[in-house]
């Protein structure tokens, strides 16, 4: 299945998406509880994607690729380094990334997100499966001069519009190798593959449900290839998961 978020005559609801027959089917309630449509259906063009999600948090991890470290020129942690978003950084396909007059280097990073679907605390790598709801594309925009001055990464990674997120979730995906591309101005930017995470999927889950209680709805952001660059106002920035689809949105001035 593909779950999208989206608005039609300004009410935000849920929908089951057909991209080849260019529909979605609305959701009664919400696909955390049960996938029931309710029988209306509208054109894609008829409607404004949203965030397919609205998380409680948004728990990233960071240097999941070997070679993104070595390019930051960081040493690979020994386990998983954890840190979080703001859910007030969330826009959905579409929505405009602002360039925060704070900063001088806006930095894009494309990354696979885990929708979590059920209740997790303390689940074992072997089951992790079973509480995911579905994965999506997110964007890890980051202030990276203010990452690098503070630290602490809550104010570099948590601006609002630094968390695109979308198109929609996707059901029956496999998470061990998919490609993972990020796009400026057409341009690739990043191409790498989930196969080289240096912590699976599975092993998130399980290492960020011992350390704090998963939510459903709640995102987790797998980390983010080689190839992280600087976005400049105007820029057109697309995040691409292969088997999933992919998000656009354009840099504007604040």
């Amino acid at each position: 299945m593909r779950i999208a978020r989206y608005e039609y005559e300004g009410r935000a609801r849920y929908g089951l998406v057909d991209p080849e027959g260019g529909k979605v089917r609305e959701i009664a309630g919400d696909p955390f509880v049960r996938v029931e449509t309710t029988g209306d259906a509208r054109r894609l063009e008829e409607v404004r994607l949203l965030a397919p999600v609205v998380p409680g948090k948004i728990v990233a991890v960071g240097l999941n690729y070997k070679d993104h470290a070595r390019e930051l020129g960081m040493e690979i942690p020994e386990e998983p380094m954890l840190f979080l978003k703001a859910p007030s950084a969330l826009i959905g396909p579409g929505g405009e990334i602002v360039y925060p007059p704070q900063s001088q280097r806006v930095d894009y990073e494309a990354e696979l997100a885990v929708v979590i679907g059920r209740v997790a605390k303390n689940v074992k790598e072997k089951d992790a499966a079973a509480y995911i709801l579905g994965y999506t594309c997110i964007n890890d925009v980051t202030a990276r001069d203010l990452q690098m001055k503070d630290v602490q990464f809550a104010r570099s990674k948590g601006f609002d519009t630094f968390a695109p997120l979308g198109p929609w979730i996707v059901t029956d995906f496999e998470p061990t190798e998919a490609p993972v591309r990020c796009l400026v101005n057409g341009e690739v930017r990043q191409d790498g593959n989930t196969r080289e995470m240096i912590a699976s999927v599975y092993r998130v889950v399980e290492y960020i449900s011992s350390n704090m209680t998963l939510f459903p709805g709640d995102v987790i952001a797998t980390g983010t290839p080689p190839g992280v660059g600087s976005l400049r106002v105007g820029d057109v920035v697309t995040v691409e998961v292969g088997g999933i689809g992919a998000i656009t949105n354009r840099v504007i001035a604040a």
